[in-house]
Order: C-alpha cells, then structure tokens, then sequence
C-alpha cells in the first residue's frame, strides 16, 4: 500500500502543467524554518531539476559534496540543482536561469526573513516574466513555537507573508502544545480565509501538497499588476527595479549588524555575550565562527531564544564572519561586546 501512495505522489510530482516555469516562493520571518524547508525540496525532489534562487549562498545549508562547479554567482549541484544569487536583481537572476541550455523543469525562490512578498509576486506577474513562467504558489513558513500574534507582528512584512501566503506552513510544531497551534491556526485562518494550513517538524512537507499545486490565484494581482506595469521590461536593456535587502530591513524597521573577524573567539566569553550580553531585540543572527581551542569551522545559526553550533573542517582560511538581525540595533555596542569575545 505504502508502495502504491509513493508512486502515486511521483506521479502527481510528474505531472506538473508546464505553461511557462513553474514558480514557488517560499517566505517566512526570521527564523520560521525557510531553509530547512528549501533543504527538503532538494532532497526529494526526485527526478525533477530545479533551479533554487536564493539572496545569499549563506542562506541555503548546502552540502559541501553537493557542490560541482562554481560559476560567478550560480552554482551546479551534483544532485541536478542548480543554485544562483539574486545579486544583480530577480529578473535578471531568472533570465540566467532560463538561458541555460539543459532542461529546469521548477523555479524556487527563497525570500529573506524581512521581506514582504509583494514586489517577488508582481514580478513574475506585472513583467514579461508572466510569459515565460508559471508562478505556482506562495508558502508561508511559520514557527509554531515562537510565534506571538501580539508582539510578532511589529513587523509589516511578517504580517503580509501571511495575507499572501497560498499554503502557511506551521513548522516546528513538536515544540508547541495542541492548544497553541489550535489558536495559530485560527489566528491566520481568520487573516487568510483560503489559505491551506500543513503542520511540519523539521520542514519535512510531502512534495505533491507544495509543488504543482496551482494555487495562486493571479486575477487578485491584477490591479496591482497593472499600476506596477508603465511599461514592459526589457532584458537586452536591463532596466529592471533592483530590490536591495537593506531596503526591506530599513523599511520595517530592522537593521542588519556584520562583524568580521580575523581573530579567534574565546568560547567561553562567546556563550557568555550569547547569555547575557546580547541586546534582547536580535531576532536572528548566523555565520561562521572561529573558536581559539577548536580546529573545527562553526556554524551558527540562532533564532529567537534558541541557538545551535554545528561542526565542519575549514575549506579557507580561519576567520568569524556573523550577522546580527534586530530593531534598534547598536551597531557600536555589538562591535565593541564581540571584540570583548575574541583572543
């Protein structure tokens, strides 16, 4: 029987309408679990080839023996993926994508944490990118155990990736109790009567409920489409609208700190600035640290309250290299608190 749902689900997998590119974007706050889902896609996406749009590679887990071949800003994947920054704007990114002479059968997008969804939406449907793709459906990633309907939304755009979210999936649901994700549930039913609600643990979704799904209903867009469209892009000129990341930090309110390093962390000073010193307002913070008594690469990734170190050997040099995400950040204090850090 198993057998016979699996084959099922490929099929449904395999027959994805082809009317231009099919599109899925994937948005969530900070920390709601955008890459691990991406991550799952990659992992069973079985014999399509996708292509995945990301705006940092640092945002997408990767594997080191995935990789083959690094081209400027896209990378070939040995599982049939192809990964690429959208760097020089998401038109653009697409058009690099499209031109390639093997077969993509499906076109993910990643969205930072910050970033309202619209203007991603519009230029699939308000551009010349309307003939040449099919945008599928939007996915909402939400995180059961940190989401606050009181607090969550002082920020704009976590508010708009569910009002423009097609499928909301509530992930880490094993940290939250039956009761809360009753009331999350109602909560964002009551925001997006339509949208479909699919729990997860670890962004583990079967493919065929997200993938060819056909849920995103074009005509709602059209009025924003046609105010957003003066006029046709055009490709040869490249006159397309570049939505920088800082913009979408600087417009809700959040500020971006970057901290570079060419010194070791001592590990313990490290824990205690996590612990004590850190500024409350960080919502999410990752990046690669270098530990004076450890000849292993860290990788940090934390998230609200939580944070979690994982290992690697180091394919450069040694150096930290991390990201703070917050609301009235101080960029000084952080500096001089993770200076205090280091060896």
């Amino acid at each position: 029987m198993m057998n016979q749902l699996t084959e099922k689900a490929s099929d449904i997998i395999l027959d994805i309408p082809k009317q231009g590119i099919p599109v899925t974007i994937i948005t969530g706050f900070l920390g709601s679990g955008k890459t691990t889902l991406l991550n799952q896609i990659l992992k069973n996406k079985q014999n399509l080839k996708v292509a995945v749009l990301v705006n940092e590679f640092g945002d997408i887990n990767i594997d080191s023996q995935l990789l083959v071949s690094v081209d400027q800003d896209m990378v070939e994947l040995s599982n049939g993926c192809i990964c690429c920054t959208i760097n020089d704007g998401l038109v653009d990114a697409v058009y690099r994508v499209l031109e390639r002479e093997d077969r993509i059968d499906y076109l993910v997008i990643e969205t930072t944490g910050i970033a309202d969804p619209l203007p991603i939406i519009l230029t699939f449907l308000g551009t010349e990118l309307r003939y040449l793709t099919n945008l599928d459906s939007i996915l909402t990633v939400v995180d059961a155990e940190a989401f606050n309907w009181e607090e969550h939304f002082e920020s704009e755009a976590a508010l708009k990736q569910i009002t423009y979210g097609d499928i909301i999936i509530l992930n880490k649901t094993d940290l939250a109790t039956t009761a809360k994700l009753e009331e999350i549930e109602a909560y964002i039913q009551e925001m997006k009567v339509s949208a479909r609600i699919i729990h997860s643990m670890y962004g583990e979704v079967p493919l065929p409920l997200i993938l060819g799904v056909g849920l995103t209903q074009k005509e709602e867009y059209t009025s924003f489409g046609e105010k957003n469209e003066t006029h046709d892009h055009h490709h040869d000129h490249h006159k397309h609208e570049h939505h920088h990341h800082s913009n979408h930090l600087e417009n809700d309110g959040f500020v971006s700190v970057s901290y570079q390093s060419e010194r070791p962390f001592d590990v313990h000073k490290f824990e205690k600035f996590l612990a004590e010193e850190m500024p409350q307002e960080v919502f999410r913070a990752k990046g690669i640290l270098w530990f004076s008594d450890s000849e292993l690469r860290h990788i940090f990734q934390l998230s609200g309250p939580r944070y979690n170190l994982n290992v690697d050997d180091w394919y450069t040099p040694p150096k930290n290299k991390v990201v703070f995400i917050g609301k009235q950040l101080d960029v000084n204090q952080i500096h001089s608190q993770l200076n205090n850090c280091l060896v």
